[in-house]
């Protein structure tokens, strides 16, 4: 299987979510690519759309594998598999940590302004992403949406690893995945339209 796009992925996600329609779910969107995902599933089962803020701390020489990833409210996930390999020394790794703590701030300016997040407490909170290759950036998700005493956290992503939904499964209530394939080079791989968004891209599928 392979989406044409983030949209294709959004609705066809949205298709294995339908039991979840009368509990009108928070749909959180990470950013980037998971807004238009989240925007289509949203199509599909209703409920509302927010974004939850989080940032992939990516390998330098390689950016779409995560060494780890951090979210509000200063949560940080490490990801030691991939640190272990890597080499990377605490100063390079501090470096890039406020490089994207700065990024964070950055979105959370352009997207929300002075907008207070919809509150999660109470409600059944689906995490969207267009997919999981580590996992890193939703267990940080899962970890920051738990904060704010949701009554379910459900992870809703179109393709991911087989270890990815390992790592995430111990951190959410439910994973929705139709796409595992056997061996994930990258996310991309299971689209043939995965373009990096632009920020106003993100800001009208918020609306």
């Amino acid at each position: 299987m392979i989406y044409s796009d983030r949209t294709v992925a959004g609705r066809a996600l949205g298709k294995q979510l339908l039991d979840l329609r009368a509990a009108q779910p928070l749909l959180l969107g990470l950013p980037r690519g998971g807004v238009p995902v989240a925007a289509a599933v949203r199509e599909i089962i209703g409920g509302d759309l927010d974004i939850l803020l989080v940032r992939k701390l990516g390998v330098p020489w390689q950016p779409e594998l995560a060494m780890g990833a951090i979210g509000e409210d200063g949560v940080r996930v490490l990801n030691q598999d991939v640190l272990s390999h890597i080499g990377i020394t605490p100063q390079e790794f501090a470096e890039i940590e406020a490089a994207e703590r700065v990024e964070l701030d950055r979105r959370r300016a352009v997207w929300r302004g002075d907008a207070k997040p919809i509150p999660l407490d109470g409600r059944t909170v689906v995490i969207i992403d267009d997919g999981m290759a580590t996992g890193a950036t939703v267990v940080v998700a899962c970890r920051v949406a738990r904060l704010h005493q949701p009554v379910r956290i459900v992870v809703a992503v179109p393709v991911s690893s087989a270890e990815a939904l390992r790592r995430v499964a111990a951190e959410a209530d439910q994973v929705v995945c139709p796409l595992v394939p056997h061996s994930l080079g990258g996310v991309g791989t299971a689209y043939q339209d995965f373009h990096q968004l632009a920020d106003e891209e993100v800001t009208a599928l918020l609306g």
